[in-house]
C-alpha cells in the first residue's frame, strides 16, 4: 500500500477530484486547507509584513490506496494539477506498511 500527498491550488481541485473519480478502484481521499510557500527566490526587498503573508492558500490531498492504483492516480495529479505557472504544487509518495478501515474493523469484547 501507499500514501500519496499532494498540495496543488484550491482551484485545481474541482478538476482533480472529478478525474481521480474516473479511476477503477480510486479508494478516495482527504482534503485539507493549507498554505505555503514555494522554493522560488522571493524579492529581496520584502520587509516584515510582507514575509508574514508571502503564503499562498493551497489544498493538501491525502489518498491511501492499493500499489496497483498508485500510477493513475499519480498521472491524473500531475496531468490535471499541472498549469505551468509557478506554486503549481507537489506529489509524493510514501509505502503503508498498516492500514485499518473503521468502518470495517469488527471489535469482539469479552466480559
Amino acid at each position: 500500500m501507499k500514501e500519496i500527498k499532494a498540495i496543488v491550488p484550491p482551484q485545481r481541485l474541482p478538476k482533480i477530484r472529478s478525474a481521480l473519480r474516473n479511476i477503477k478502484g480510486f479508494p478516495g481521499m482527504t482534503v485539507s486547507k493549507v498554505e505555503g510557500c514555494g522554493h522560488h527566490v522571493s524579492r529581496p526587498t520584502l520587509g516584515i509584513r510582507e514575509e508574514l503573508t508571502d503564503y499562498s492558500p493551497k489544498v493538501r490531498i491525502e489518498v491511501v490506496c492499493h500499489d496497483d492504483v498508485v500510477e493513475g492516480i499519480l498521472q491524473v495529479l500531475v496531468e490535471v494539477g499541472h498549469t505551468g505557472q509557478i506554486g503549481d504544487g507537489i506529489v509524493w509518495v510514501t509505502t503503508v506498511e498498516r492500514m485499518v478501515r473503521l468502518s470495517e474493523q469488527v471489535i469482539v469484547m469479552e466480559c
